[in-house]
């Protein structure tokens, strides 16, 4: 027995009524969704972490809560796991036929818009190119998801140079939205800023999300600086000017 098959049938034998593991049989899919979400997360921490060791258990982790949902979907006479592995080798084999078909695609772009193409016909319930994208995903990762779905039908700026004109365009709409003091119209036009930046982010092939968060750990490394150089000397960081303050943070940018 492999050790996906050994993973299958432990995961079959802590569901055992009357012999498995209480807290196991406890579970229903809905009960395991916050425990899944910390997982993944965990192992995105893993690969931004480059923790090798930590990403192998994270992962082992993940397939536990797959091989879970598929066990309870067994127990309750729908598909096993089985047919999940059936179900998405056939699908790759038939978005990919450019690997085991004839089409002929020579870029990444190509490959993701024809993806989307062939998604499309298959999921005829959705009426719209834009339908799939998960409503919990975070706010960055959904608009450019949204932005490659409409360019996969050819509602795409060509190159940069109109994304910069629409970010200098945003960036007006948002000082004349802030001249006017409305809440709900400066709510709205930073939306449309952020929007268009994600929407440049994606041109240059950036993930905006990732970018994002990278740069908020920097602010903190920076921010970490200072807090250390006020415990060193003593000082009280809550009584110091905003011009001490960013006096450390330039030293802090150029450590």
């Amino acid at each position: 027995m492999n050790n996906f098959d050994k993973l299958v049938s432990v995961v079959a034998a802590l569901r055992k009524p009357g012999e498995g593991c209480p807290w196991d049989l406890k579970q229903t899919r809905e009960s395991l969704v916050p425990n899944f979400i910390e997982e993944l997360y965990e192992a995105v921490e893993a690969i931004e972490d480059k923790d090798n060791d930590s990403l192998k258990e994270e992962l082992g982790d993940l397939l536990l809560h797959i091989v879970f949902q598929a066990q309870i979907s067994s127990e309750q006479g729908l598909w096993d796991m089985e047919a999940v592995l059936a179900e998405i080798n056939a699908k790759l084999i038939r978005r990919h036929p450019h690997v085991f078909g004839d089409l002929n695609l020579n870029d990444a772009d190509a490959v993701k818009m024809n993806w989307e193409r062939i998604k499309k016909k298959e999921k005829t319930e959705r009426k719209s190119v834009l339908d799939g994208i998960p409503r919990s995903l975070p706010a960055l990762i959904s608009a450019q998801r949204t932005q490659e779905k409409a360019a996969s039908v050819g509602f795409d700026w060509p190159d940069l140079k109109p994304i910069l004109a629409k970010l200098d365009e945003e960036r007006e709409e948002l000082a004349e939205a802030l001249a006017t003091e409305d809440p709900e119209l400066i709510y709205e036009e930073l939306g449309d800023l952020i929007f268009t930046l994600v929407n440049l982010a994606r041109k240059l092939s950036i993930d905006a999300e990732a970018a994002l968060k990278d740069c908020t750990k920097k602010f903190c490394r920076r921010f970490h600086s200072i807090e250390d150089h006020y415990k060193t000397s003593g000082a009280d960081i809550h009584e110091a000017s905003l011009e001490e303050l960013d006096s450390h943070w330039e030293k802090a940018k150029k450590r």
